[in-house]
């Protein structure tokens, strides 16, 4: 057997076309649970800084938490959300403060 007849030779014209059908990942929400114990300024500067959330926003969903007792932080694939849970409640525990954060599926 030559060198050559080791492969298989396609045409030139020969097209394969393949698609490959990506699923979308499923999203989970993030939730803060209001408490009478942790400042309303240390749950603004969380979502500020695990969210990115501007002043504003900051200020509206952590008034929404404490009316309502819980609020959307962000919509988010799964491990992002799972990673900002775990910063908001080491970072909260951290600083002493009881702040519940959770995720469920969107």
């Amino acid at each position: 057997m030559s060198e050559g007849d080791k492969y298989i030779d396609f045409d030139e014209d020969t097209k394969v076309e393949t698609k490959k059908k990506l699923q979308k990942p499923s999203l989970y929400k993030v939730l803060l649970l209001n408490d009478d114990y942790t400042p309303m300024e240390f749950v603004v500067f969380l979502l500020k800084k695990f969210f990115h959330k501007n002043n504003d926003e900051a200020t509206q969903i952590m008034l929404h938490v404490h009316q309502n007792g819980v609020g959307v932080c962000g919509v988010f694939p799964y491990e992002i959300a799972e990673t900002k849970v775990i910063q908001v409640l080491e970072t909260a525990k951290k600083n002493d403060h009881p702040l519940q954060c959770t995720m469920e599926k969107d």
